[in-house]
């Protein structure tokens, strides 16, 4: 079964984006011109990623925003940071970074709902987060005037390495600051 893991290999790794398991299995059954089950691509991607963990590789083969995908590992952060300076035109702004936030906990949300949390005008923000594919318009609202609902895709699942959204930190990990004004200790 080494060709699987070959030609599996050779997706992955040509793909800009995480690649899904039903993807990998429509291509390789339409180029074999035959049904590959489900559970040898499983096998197979296991064990591509037993292979990648060894220390031999600089990189790993890791499960992401619901596909799988070649990632460096963690021992090369310092000569990536590197890369990723020279490449700041890429990284979002305070007030983006806010934006996406609110669209993200509170989609789909409309522009209007964002600013009224915000408390200022987000269309750069949103139009930034647009252009750079990690915001995608989910639809309009029923709302007068039918604005446009706003939410995250998957290149936000995947420029933050979740799997899914549920995978955010939910308020209930934010600690409340201890001797808040107001409270009194006991």
């Amino acid at each position: 079964m080494g060709f699987l893991h070959r030609h599996i290999e050779a997706l992955v790794f040509c793909s800009s984006d995480p690649l899904g398991l039903e993807e990998i299995q429509k291509c390789l059954s339409e180029m074999f011109e035959s049904d590959i089950p489900v559970e040898h691509l499983e096998e197979a991607l296991q064990a591509l990623q037993e292979q990648y963990q060894s220390d031999t590789h600089a990189f790993s083969l890791e499960k992401i925003a619901g596909g799988y995908q070649f990632l460096t590992k963690p021992a090369y952060q310092t000569s990536i940071a590197i890369l990723q300076k020279h490449q700041s035109q890429k990284r979002l702004s305070t007030a983006q970074l806010e934006t996406l936030s609110i669209i993200a906990y509170k989609q789909p949300v409309t522009k209007s709902e964002i600013e009224q949390i915000r408390g200022v005008n987000c269309d750069y923000s949103v139009q930034k987060l647009l252009e750079k594919s990690l915001v995608a318009i989910k639809g309009k609202s029923e709302g007068i005037g039918r604005p446009m609902l706003y939410g995250t895709s998957p290149k936000f699942m995947e420029y933050f390495g979740i799997n899914d959204l549920s995978d955010l930190p939910q308020p209930k990990d934010f600690k409340p600051e201890e001797n808040e004004i107001g409270d009194q200790k006991e």
